[in-house]
């Protein structure tokens, strides 16, 4: 098995910590003490999560798994525009490596094709006058026969896209050096300087999409760009619509 290896996961400025197997490598950085940035990846993880607490599922060994957490002098409340942040990091790591289909879904889910080769996860705590941020990344690394037909959706893999596939450890460290170096950015001078990125990278740009909002109900509307705290903007039939909390459904 491609093992990870601490000492192969590059990103200076960043504490580098490999577990073999874990619950979540979210879950262990929110409940420590974050004093300076830390990467924590994991071979498996048994109780991986997506957005809005759904499962993430990767066989031992399979993807590339880890978490991100840095302290920022910015309060949790001016960190809306951030999962569009760490999705577009992910997506300019990924294409330099040679995955030049890869594309964001808002918020944050990295498609190839239309199929889903990874998601981020974007947790905050406050602390003093700043904030706490991690950031969970998991990407399909190889191939899972079968995964599609359980999750009923379409699946991508890097080593689908990628010839020759880099190792993981590699991959880990060309998204965290390029994660933690968008983050710090962040931290430094908000969401504007991002939105422009986001219609060269964004899957769905100009389509007529459905998107499912937290209380359960679906609008639909042409994808027009973002607000300046990184909220979907829907052009609809009665007017331009602002989503801050939801999931595409569908795009055509």
């Amino acid at each position: 098995m491609d093992r990870l290896e601490a000492g192969a996961i590059h990103v200076p400025g960043a504490a580098v910590r490999v577990l073999k197997r874990c619950t979540s490598t979210n879950t262990i950085l929110l409940a420590g003490h974050v004093e300076q940035p830390v990467l924590l990846a994991a071979d498996q993880q048994s109780a991986g999560r997506g957005r809005r607490g759904r499962r993430w599922h990767s066989a031992a060994g399979s993807g590339v798994l880890f978490s991100l957490a840095l302290p920022m002098r910015r309060p949790v409340r001016e960190l809306g525009g951030l999962s569009i942040v760490a999705g577009l990091a992910a997506v300019s790591a990924l294409r330099a490596l040679g995955t030049a289909e890869v594309a964001l879904r808002w918020p944050n889910d990295l498609l190839v094709r239309g199929a889903k080769l990874g998601g981020i996860l974007v947790e905050t705590r406050a602390r003093g006058t700043g904030s706490v941020v991690v950031v969970g990344i998991g990407v399909n690394h190889r191939t899972v026969r079968g995964l599609a037909a359980r999750l009923r959706r379409d699946v991508a893999a890097l080593d689908q896209v990628l010839r020759p596939l880099p190792p993981r450890s590699a991959i880990t460290g060309a998204l965290g050096r390029e994660l933690l170096g968008a983050l710090q950015a962040f931290d430094a001078t908000g969401f504007e300087p991002f939105r422009g990125d986001w219609d060269a990278l964004h899957a769905d740009s100009g389509q007529r999409l459905r998107v499912r909002l937290a209380d359960g109900r679906v609008v639909a509307g042409l994808a027009e760009g973002l607000a300046a705290d990184g909220a979907l903007q829907l052009r609809t039939r009665r007017g331009v619509r602002t989503v801050r909390s939801g999931r595409v459904v569908s795009a055509a």
